[in-house]
């Protein structure tokens, strides 16, 4: 038996023990997996010395790539996409001989490919390596192709899905038309212009608290229902399991590596079968030498991720995406902490759920709730929107923006949409709505996982006005053809589209405007507010101002019960303070969408002084 005879030749080079051997064995039969790779995940074993002792076993010569790189005129000739899928990469020509790299056992097959491309009279001659040697042969070899692929892979593929293009033609001749039409008007009919604006946006932001309003209210009534259970969980066979790819981007996060290994190593899911990627950024040094001395398993490899423009996190893992092997994939932010049987729970939901079931998102929340008055902010904002926002748009079948971890992707169809689009700021938003839009969905499992939420005003303004300038250019590229759209999604999730991707950023920036004209009539009581706000005007306002906020803080109130945080609840009344620090971070994502469109704000992490140790249990 091939698995036997690694295990022989392992032993007879000293490289394992008897009681290694019988470890893995039993293992395999519970798993089902390759010896190798067990003997790998369990540590027992240096992917390096495995595969000297398979070239042995193979009769073939060991090649080291990081010392012999391939010839990329002979590389370039080739699909890489292959040379990931099947493990190989030809190395040099030398008149009819080509020298081929394989972690996989020789065959016929590659054999024929390398002959369709170069001609049938091409004698192959193989050479073993490791997995990890191709890739990095492949980003060596290749780096300005995979640097490319990686930027512009939608672009070239779905241009007018790309954000790419801020604002195409036809698009800035109606912005430009609308703000001269209503100057015209403002200039003819000055008091009827201004009147009907002040009530279209008085309208708009009643429309948009009510919308999510009756979404958070359908989560609510979804609230006991467990997408999956733990008997379903329970019934799992490791051997069933499938191959799970983990995209872990990083960049300037020296500071909580370790932490990251330690979270990764308490997931419940076989390590055979896991294939970690750390996306590491080419120039981010000391990030990557803190990788290094944390000294992480065999199961993490470092992808360098080319250094070029955008400097985006969708384009790192665009990079990821392009060497990921497994059937599912899930992206994890680089302070997460999920919980130990999510993966699980994503198979589980998968395999029960519709063919066209595209990405499941886990909820997101915070270990460091009690920190100060942020946290407790972001924790009561996070519990409404991933507790209640997103089973109730899963539930009323509204397309549903994903968040930027912890959502789990079938690969095949994540490649299918096209990745993630680098120059769009919340790439996962974009791509839940694109997915919506193919015709795909998006669900919600019942797994949490925990993150540090911003304890600092100015690292929370930074990355919430990345968000927001995300949702904006978000509602720019899907509407450049809204017919289009309408027909591909419905009305029903156009409208859930609008109010929610649209509605959420128009909301913060209409705000300040009406509080600002409710100030001034409150100090100053000038006879110019009868002029803006005839009776019926008025009221609506007033409604919206009463009736609006009262429901958001409701919203915040609602959002404790599901985790039982009730030392939060006071807190939800102080919901109108915490829209002022939206509203900022609106108008400077409005004005960063005009001027630096894919700048990404690095939000700082590793700040916090709450460890998870020390952390308020979420029941």
């Amino acid at each position: 038996m091939p698995t036997r005879r690694l295990g022989e030749q392992l032993l007879a080079l000293g490289i394992i023990t008897e009681q290694d051997l019988e470890r893995a064995l039993a293992w395999q039969k519970r798993t089902g997996e390759r010896l190798g790779r067990i003997l790998i995940a369990l540590g027992a074993v240096r992917r390096r010395d495995m595969y000297h002792a398979l070239a042995s076993l193979w009769g073939i010569p060991f090649v080291d790539l990081t010392q012999r790189l391939p010839n990329p005129e002979l590389v370039q000739r080739f699909d890489p996409e292959r040379f990931v899928r099947e493990s190989f990469i030809p190395i040099e020509r030398q008149g009819n001989v080509v020298e081929v790299a394989t972690a996989e056992a020789p065959s016929q097959a590659v054999v024929e490919y390398i002959q369709s491309v170069l001609g049938s009279d091409v004698e192959v001659r193989f050479l073993a390596t490791t997995e990890w040697d191709i890739d990095y042969a492949i980003r060596a070899s290749l780096r300005d192709w995979v640097l490319d692929r990686a930027t512009y892979g939608l672009y070239y593929r779905h241009p007018e899905e790309c954000a790419y293009t801020v604002l195409t033609r036809p698009q800035f001749a109606v912005l430009i038309g609308g703000v001269l039409s209503l100057l015209i008007l403002l200039y003819l009919y000055p008091r009827p212009t201004a009147i009907a604006l002040n009530l279209a946006v008085n309208f708009a932001f009643l429309a948009g608290i009510v919308f999510k309003f009756i979404i958070a209210l359908a989560g609510a009534s979804a609230e006991r229902l467990e997408p999956v259970t733990q008997e379903e969980i329970d019934a799992l066979k490791d051997e069933d399991l499938p191959h799970y790819t983990i995209l872990v981007p990083v960049y300037k996060e020296a500071n909580i590596i370790a932490k990251l290994m330690n979270n990764l190593r308490a997931l419940d899911y076989p390590p055979e079968k896991l294939e970690i990627l750390l996306l590491l950024e080419e120039n981010d040094t000391e990030t990557i030498e803190a990788a290094r001395a944390a000294r992480p398993p065999e199961t993490v490899t470092f992808v360098i991720v080319p250094d070029g423009q955008p400097k985006t996190k969708p384009k790192a893992c665009n990079v990821g995406l392009f060497f990921a092997r497994g059937e599912y994939l899930v992206i994890y932010d680089a302070e997460d902490r999920p919980d130990p049987d999510q993966l699980k729970k994503a198979v589980v939901a998968f395999r029960k759920g519709p063919d066209n079931l595209a990405c499941v998102q886990a909820a997101l929340n915070y270990f460091n709730a009690r920190e100060n008055f942020l946290t407790r902010m972001f924790t009561l904002e996070y519990s409404y929107w991933f507790d209640y926002m997103l089973p109730g748009l899963d539930r009323l079948r509204l397309p549903i923006p994903l968040g930027g971890t912890s959502n789990h992707f079938r690969t095949d169809i994540l490649r299918e949409l096209g990745g993630w689009d680098p120059f769009n700021v919340t790439e996962d938003a974009d791509l839940g709505i694109r997915a919506a839009a193919q015709g795909y969905t998006v669900g919600v499992i019942n797994s949490t996982t925990y993150e540090e939420a911003n304890n600092h005003l100015g690292n929370w303004i930074r990355q919430r006005s990345r968000w927001i300038k995300g949702y904006m250019q978000t509602v720019l590229v899907h509407t450049r053809h809204p017919i289009e759209l309408a027909r591909n999604v419905g009305l029903r999730n156009l409208f859930g589209f609008i109010m929610l991707i649209g509605g959420t950023p128009m909301t913060f920036l209409a705000a300040p405007p009406l509080w600002l004209m409710y100030l001034s009539w409150l100090i100053t009581r000038s006879h110019i507010f009868d002029y803006l706000f005839p009776p019926f005007v008025l009221y609506l306002s007033l409604f919206n101002l009463l009736l609006g906020n009262g429901l958001m803080v409701y919203l915040n109130m609602l959002a404790v019960f599901k985790r039982r945080y009730y030392h939060l609840l006071p807190f939800a009344l102080l919901n109108p303070l915490y829209w002022v620090f939206h509203s900022i971070a609106s108008y400077k994502a409005l004005w960063q969408l005009l001027t630096k469109p894919f700048y990404w704000e690095k939000t700082i992490h590793g700040i916090t002084k709450v460890t998870d140790e020390t952390a308020t249990a979420p029941h």
